[in-house]
């Protein structure tokens, strides 16, 4: 809390009409850093008679509310009617005060509006209005040690993921310590906080700036906030404490004053943006701080400054790291973000993350959080179509960024358009993707740039020279967008394995033959997303789709058994006519399948969750299929459905009871299918099964023993039974040996239901394909290579 002048308040007391015991009370309070408990002691009273007093004083100030509330209602107050007043020209400037908390409680009191005014709200990108500091702000994090700067061999940092089966946020993750940020500036004098573009660095010294006049923290410090790309361009090139003079208008605080400010060490100076100077300033800036931050030594100093923007040496300051936001941080900032709207959208918004984990990659950066948190704000979701999304993250950083805050950087690159540095970092990603290469040395780096900028026009032939250029653009767009990171000394890769992807997307997507080469990894999971933004980035994804489509009938088109299983779950569907698509009930029944064929090791191994997601893209359940044939379709569809797949469903349920030993529901089980309209000899089969068992509830214990003496035999006899009567549960695992898969082939089955699942979700992503080709994919989804060949035939 601020120190005013005690004269000052008597004058406050007397005009409201404080008794002189109140009024005692009051002035110590407003015009010392004491706490209540010695204030209370100063003036021998109780806790309790201090409450009281304190009360009165509110009273006649007619401040209400609870708690610290109303003692920072009266501290502005009080603080307003100060600056209003003419006391502070009159009583403080000429006589030089002999105590220097009163100083620095004047010049705070003097520069809390402009720190207010500069420092108290936020406005980024497309805001349509600003927003307040604290109303936003999220807790920084910082490393101690740059990562940049730490040794590690290549080899070193890809042992810690496997490649083929990562956490997408393992390549950006740090191992050391993430200290808060405010407790770093505890810590140290003199800090250089560096961080990647849009890190929130000037987020941070502004909300330092506010907590201090806020006197929440350093109180007895006077923040003095610079943005170091106005201070360099101001007119006539005054020195820094001159231009820190000349914020106080109306020379409310002398050149003096401040000078004393500074030689008692009772400034907070924040200076923002070194990276932002110009070429042609930035030896004057780096001097200037030089000698202000030497000559004036006991002061705290924070500078911020993006990561290898600038050569520096500032020998008595520490360098730190602002870390990337983790999912507390994500999770906080985007509640602050939508708690004045409507604090739903905020739990909507993180569930979404986390069902897009490419894109909660991007939201570790504070500046591309924002852009995410703009673009949910409207539809209440993330586009479908990725791609568009990514495009503007990436023309957020290319350009954007600095265009919305009116900076202009020496680019050592200016040549190059925005579609020149999007082809560069499509070169690079592209043949390190395709070579699993998600870290790349430096030198590497440096000639896949050289080699791009060699066969730009008028570009350098000499290999020394594009050498020497390309280190420039490397250190360029590390600096100036943030596409490039240093994980390691000399060692790179791009800043999000999401941007990676795109720019890799983009690359194939721009080149002739692209396409043939992209399907070739249909298998490989860690393509997934990369076929996903293709199909969004071409105007018709007809040629591509019908691509992998062939690719994928072309994994099992050899492997006769497989076949046989593709041909059975055509079969089967063709069976049932009901009013779908016949891809809809083949995946009932290849789910169905799964559960009532395989083991626990080969269930686990195969992964069928995107049946789910396809039949949730039309349908959320069965009973859903149910209700959408009562009301839009005949009875007679309603009861060959429930006839059907249904009933099969029912078999599925008992199977696998039977198959965990769960024999205590084994006959309601058998009941419930009782209850279907089926054929004599199912029902006498099934009847017969059922009087096999022991009454469960009359005789627990001999259940148990029996059942683990017949269990086996019961549940083989049901197989024989689903199979004979409704053509399902045929066990292909394990039956006679001509049809059993081995582990190759399982591992060829996965791939399968992987790459259909892929090409399912670019069908229901945002990308444009022709009705025609879409019916004719779906319409062959999952059939045997002989049935597809059947029907190009017939066409």
């Amino acid at each position: 809390m601020m120190s005013l002048p005690k004269e000052f308040l008597a004058d406050i007391a007397t005009e409201y009409e404080l008794s002189p015991k109140q009024e005692k009370v009051f002035v110590e309070i407003f015009s010392s850093e004491k706490s209540d408990l010695e204030i209370a002691q100063k003036f021998y009273i109780s806790d309790s008679a201090f409450r009281t007093r304190m009360s009165h004083v509110y009273k006649k100030f007619s401040i209400g509310g609870k708690g610290t509330g109303k003692r920072n209602k009266l501290q502005n107050f009080l603080v307003d009617k100060y600056r209003s007043s003419n006391f502070s020209e009159s009583n403080q400037v000429e006589r030089s005060p002999e105590n220097i908390n009163d100083l620095v409680g004047k010049v705070r009191l003097n520069i809390r509006e402009i720190i207010l005014d500069n420092c108290g709200t936020m406005k980024v990108l497309d805001m349509t209005q600003s927003i307040g500091l604290n109303d936003i702000y999220t807790n920084v994090n910082i490393l101690e040690k740059i990562t940049s700067r730490i040794r590690k061999d290549i080899s070193q940092i890809q042992s810690e993921y496997n490649a083929e089966n990562f956490e997408r946020f393992e390549i950006g993750k740090v191992s050391q310590e993430r200290i808060p940020g405010i407790e770093i500036v505890k810590r140290y004098s003199k800090l250089m906080v560096l961080g990647k573009p849009g890190a929130g660095k000037t987020t941070f010294l502004k909300y330092l700036a506010i907590q201090c006049i806020d006197g929440d923290f350093l109180t007895n410090l006077v923040p003095i906030f610079i943005t170091l790309r106005q201070f360099a361009e101001a007119e006539k090139q005054p020195d820094l404490l001159e231009y820190i003079t000349q914020i106080f208008s109306d020379d409310t605080v002398s050149a003096l004053e401040i000078d004393s400010i500074f030689k008692n060490g009772r400034a907070l100076i924040l200076l923002d943006g070194l990276d932002e100077v110009r070429e042609a300033d930035y030896n004057r800036v780096l001097k200037q701080i030089r000698d202000i931050s030497t000559r004036y030594s006991h002061n705290k100093f924070v500078i911020s400054c993006r990561i290898a923007a600038r050569e520096y040496n500032f020998e008595k300051f520490t360098d730190v790291e602002v870390a990337d936001f983790d999912d507390e941080q994500i999770n906080n900032f985007a509640n602050n973000w939508f708690k004045s709207k409507n604090p739903e959208i905020s739990k909507k918004f993180i569930s979404k993350l986390e069902e897009n984990l490419p894109v909660k990659e991007l939201a570790t950066n504070p500046l591309l959080l924002t852009l995410l948190c703009l673009e949910f704000e409207d539809y209440l979701d993330f586009p479908t179509n990725r791609s568009e999304l990514y495009e503007r993250g990436v023309g957020v950083l290319l350009s954007k960024w600095d265009a919305k805050r009116g900076i202009e950087r020496d680019q050592v690159y200016k040549k190059l358009s925005l579609r020149r540095k999007e082809d560069l970092l499509s070169q690079v990603a592209v043949k390190t993707f395709e070579r699993g290469d998600y870290f790349f040395k430096q030198r590497e780096l440096q000639e896949n740039i050289a080699l791009y900028i060699y066969n730009l026009p008028d570009a350098k032939t000499d290999s020394e020279a594009l050498l020497i250029d390309s280190e420039a653009v490397l250190k360029s767009i590390e600096a100036q967008h943030g596409l490039f990171v240093e994980r390691a000394r000399g060692i790179y890769s791009f800043s999000h394995l999401t941007f990676h992807e795109y720019f890799t997307a983009r690359g194939i997507y721009t080149t002739s033959n692209g396409l043939k080469n992209l399907v070739n990894h249909i298998s490989e999971t860690r393509w997934r997303e990369v076929f996903l933004l293709v199909a969004g980035m071409l105007q018709n994804a007809d040629e591509f789709l019908l691509l992998m489509k062939e690719k994928i009938d072309n994994l099992l088109a050899r492997d006769e058994k497989l076949q046989s299983f593709l041909n059975w779950g055509h079969q089967k569907a063709s069976s049932i006519k009901l009013p779908f698509a016949a891809i809809e009930i083949r995946i009932c029944y290849f789910e169905l399948e799964e559960d009532s064929t395989f083991d626990d090791t080969m269930r686990a191994t195969i992964d069928l969750n995107f049946f789910h997601h396809f039949l949730e893209f039309r349908y959320a359940e069965l009973d859903d299929l149910a209700n959408y044939l009562l009301n839009d379709y005949s009875l007679a569809d309603y009861h060959t459905f429930k006839n059907s797949i249904v009933l099969d469903k029912k078999f599925q349920s008992l199977f696998t009871h039977a198959f965990y030993g769960d024999y205590h529901v084994l006959s309601k089980d058998i009941e419930s299918i009782l209850n279907f309209d089926l054929e004599p000899n199912l029902e006498y089969s099934l009847q017969h099964l059922k009087n096999k068992l022991p009454n469960y509830q009359q005789d627990e214990p001999n259940m148990k023993e029996w059942w683990k003496i017949n269990g086996y035999n019961w549940i083989q006899e049901l197989r024989a039974i689903m199979i004979a009567y409704r053509n399902i549960g045929h066990d292909w695992q394990l039956t006679e040996e001509e049809m059993q898969f081995n582990e190759e082939q399982i591992e060829l089955l996965q791939k399968y239901y992987d790459a259909n699942g892929l090409l399912i979700e670019c069908l229901m992503s945002d990308c444009f394909v022709t009705r025609e080709v879409r019916d004719k994919i779906e319409d062959e989804l999952f059939l045997p290579i002989v049935e597809i060949e059947k029907r190009k035939e017939q066409k």
